[in-house]
Parts: structure tokens; sequence; C-alpha cells
């Protein structure tokens, strides 16, 4: 990070007692989410200025790369559509990183977990299909670098003002050279969102991305996870979605909720 001084310059170094005051000393009830890598917890700065705060689970050395990670390709990003890192703080053992307060949660919660008072219709649907895709093309366009995000999921886009959408999570993101098209790593990201011929080859492009959202638009027409229930017939969300797709019999599936508000017409159009 030092050797990169326009890094220090675009985020804010955060005192530890900051953060633990603006966290009520990292309470429990503060808990917006837990995953394997770390939690996240809401907290409040002095201004008033509600933010989320990750704080990872341990220090090892991959986890220290990832935090390193993020901070210098986030500093590099700033689009609409993708999660504002402000700051971390340095001075704690576990790394801390500091980011704005995103208030509708994930569309993973909404899709799957639908709540009667704010469903996500057609029309937030297609929002936030459009807010994410334009996230997607400013990472693989618009930057000094290109940058592929390499775990793109529902989990990961953040819902704000009226249901638009937010990419978040860069922890297993990387930045490579405009000219150069591929980067071979080991296998990373989620499964059902990863791309095949990723996993076969290690070798990752934009297209590894692309094809992670394109489960992304399947998890928003369908409504089901990307990897589906042991029980089914067939697990993968997207097998299952391309099957009744060469059958002619998509409209079978599709959530209840985009069949009442679209049209045929007009559901075959976006697809």
């Amino acid at each position: 990070m030092s050797s990169d001084e326009g890094v220090v310059e675009r985020i804010k170094i955060f005192t530890i007692n900051e953060l633990e005051k603006s966290t009520d000393h990292f309470n429990e009830d503060r808990i917006l989410g837990q995953g394997g890598h770390g939690t996240v917890y809401k907290g409040m700065l002095s201004e008033g200025r509600n933010v989320a705060i990750k704080k990872s689970n341990k220090l090892e050395e991959s986890q220290r790369e990832e935090f390193i990670n993020e901070v210098v390709i986030m500093s590099q990003i700033n689009h609409l559509n993708i999660l504002k890192l402000l700051g971390c703080c340095l001075e704690t053992d576990v790394p801390l990183l500091v980011y704005e307060f995103i208030p509708n949660g994930t569309l993973y919660h909404h899709i799957h977990n639908p709540n009667e008072e704010f469903p996500i219709t057609w029309k937030m649907r297609l929002h936030i299909a459009s807010d994410s895709a334009g996230a997607l093309a400013y990472l693989h366009s618009s930057t000094s670098t290109l940058i592929f995000h390499r775990d793109v999921k529902s989990s990961n886009i953040l819902l704000y003002d009226k249901y638009r959408a937010k990419l978040a999570d860069f922890g297993f993101s990387r930045s490579v050279a405009i000219d150069q098209t591929r980067v071979v790593t080991h296998v990373m990201g989620t499964p059902g969102y990863l791309d095949p011929e990723y996993f076969q080859s290690h070798q990752y492009t934009e297209k590894s991305d692309v094809y992670s959202f394109g489960v992304v638009l399947v998890e928003l027409l369908i409504g089901q996870k990307a990897v589906r229930a042991a029980f089914e017939e067939d697990r993968s969300l997207i097998s299952w979605f391309l099957s009744h797709l060469e059958n002619s019999s998509v409209l079978n599936i599709i959530d209840s909720q985009v069949l009442l508000e679209g049209s045929e017409e007009e559901f075959f159009s976006h697809c």
C-alpha cells in the first residue's frame, strides 16, 4: 500500500477508538451480516454518518493479502453502482475496512426471503440488473486497469434508494493491465456461480464475471438459489433453466411476481 501513494491519499485512516465508539465496542446488536471471512457491523461516526465496518475473523496470510488487495483496488474505483470504500483502520491485529452504509440489505436476501411489504417487482429487477451490468462494464472497460471481480453473486449485490444496486466485496478481485485479457489463478468464487471453463482451465477472463452475472439474472427471473436443494433432480440452477429454455417451457418456472407484472413479450425481449 505504501508503494502507491495514491492509495493513502484516497482513503481515510480511522483510529480504533473511533470505530469502537461507533459500534458500541462491536456490540452483537450492531451486526449486519456474518460470513466465513468476517463480520460486518453497523456504525455511526461522530458526525452522525452511518457506515458499515468489515472485521476479519482472523489474520492469516491469505486474508492479509485480501485486505490489501481490496483497499488498493477499491481506492481506484468511483462508480455510483459500486460500494464505496471510505477508509480503513490499521491499528488492530485484525484489519478493519469502513464502507458507506447501504440500508436495504442484499439482493440474495430479498430474492430468497421475500417480504410482502417490500416485494421485488419486475421493474425493480430490471433496474437491479441494469445497475449491476453497468458496474461490471465499468470494471472491465472504464478503469485505468482491467478489474476482474471474481465473486459476482446475489449476496454481493447491495440494495439502496428504491432498490437500486451496488456491487460489493472485492476481496477476491484482481487488477491486470489493459492489454492482458486473462489471469491464471487458483479457482476462487462461489459454487453455482463459477464459470465452468474457468473451473477447468484456472484462466479467469471478463467472460467469467459475465457468466456469474448471468446466474444472478436467472436468480432474478426464477427466484431460486444458484445451487438448488439436494433433493431436486438438477442441482445446478443454470442447467435446469437451460433445459426448460430448450423445451420452450421456461415460463413454467419463472417467479410468479415476474409473471404477474410483465407480459410474455416484454419478458422474452429482455431475455
